[in-house]
């Protein structure tokens, strides 16, 4: 009796390793949604299928087929979220890190760093923390988020602490929304972002840090929430964030984003 047995390449392990990524990454922006459900759903279907074919019931395999058949688009067309999230994740947090950019592709000039006034915002931030103001300060990178500058009151302000703390004031007309600042000026006040649609999100969570949440799952911009029950800082990115930062964290990772501002100034 001969034996066949399966020959194993590099390559082929490398594939696996590749695949089993691939689905850890798509698990990581599903976990907590609602999509999981409907991806679940989506599997049991397709075993249905594969089991129909198996016993060759030829009508219901058919009929099943068909919907087998045009599958990449229906999952294209529920998962339009997931999938945007997806590759935003991996345009930000990889190719960036490895400096790829599409502008560099066309361009021999170094992509200059995106300027913030890291003072100004700190010290509008020590300020919200320790009056418990509750702020929302989204901060681009790469993207202009236009159409989420266009829901809001547009300023495009020089960027200081004292017009961010006018801004979040209670009594202001405009502290109900989210700032967003491009380079070294506030674009635009009063914006509306989208609100993530995790299910696991902590119940402490409010309008504000879902809204951080959800911008930060649909584009590459950092946000700054501070809450408004306890004064906590937070900061939102590609889709996690991070709770209860001190202002020397919130410092180090805003400098290690942006280049700082001209304007020094001594934070008390």
């Amino acid at each position: 009796m001969i034996f066949a047995f399966i020959s194993i390449r590099i390559l082929d392990i490398f594939d696996i390793i590749l695949t089993a990524a691939l689905f850890f990454w798509v698990y990581r922006l599903i976990k907590g949604t609602i999509a999981i459900s409907i991806f679940a759903g989506i599997f049991s279907f397709y075993l249905l299928w594969l089991l129909v074919r198996a016993l060759n019931m030829e009508l219901l395999s058919s009929i099943l087929g068909q919907f087998i058949g045009v599958g990449v688009i229906a999952l294209i067309i529920v998962f339009q979220q997931e999938i945007r999230r997806f590759l935003i994740f991996i345009g930000t947090r990889y190719l960036t890190n490895f400096g790829f950019s599409i502008e560099k592709v066309f361009s021999f000039a170094k992509e200059p760093t995106p300027r913030l006034r890291i003072q100004s915002i700190l010290k509008a931030c020590k300020t919200f923390s320790e009056t418990n103001t509750g702020a929302l300060i989204v901060i681009a990178r790469k993207s202009e988020l236009l159409p989420y500058i266009q829901t809001g009151d547009i300023l495009d302000a020089e960027t200081s602490s004292r017009l961010l703390e006018s801004i979040f004031c209670r009594e202001s007309p405009l502290h109900d929304g989210a700032v967003i600042i491009i380079d070294e000026k506030v674009k635009a006040a009063r914006c509306i972002l989208p609100v993530s649609d995790s299910i696991n999100l902590p119940p402490e969570f409010g309008m504000r840090h879902r809204a951080a949440l959800g911008m930060s799952e649909q584009t590459d911009a950092l946000i700054i929430v501070v809450s408004e029950e306890r004064g906590e800082i937070s900061v939102a990115d590609t889709g996690s964030i991070k709770l209860n930062l001190t202002l020397t964290r919130l410092k180090d990772i805003l400098e290690n984003e942006f280049e700082d501002d001209p304007y020094k100034s001594i934070l008390k």
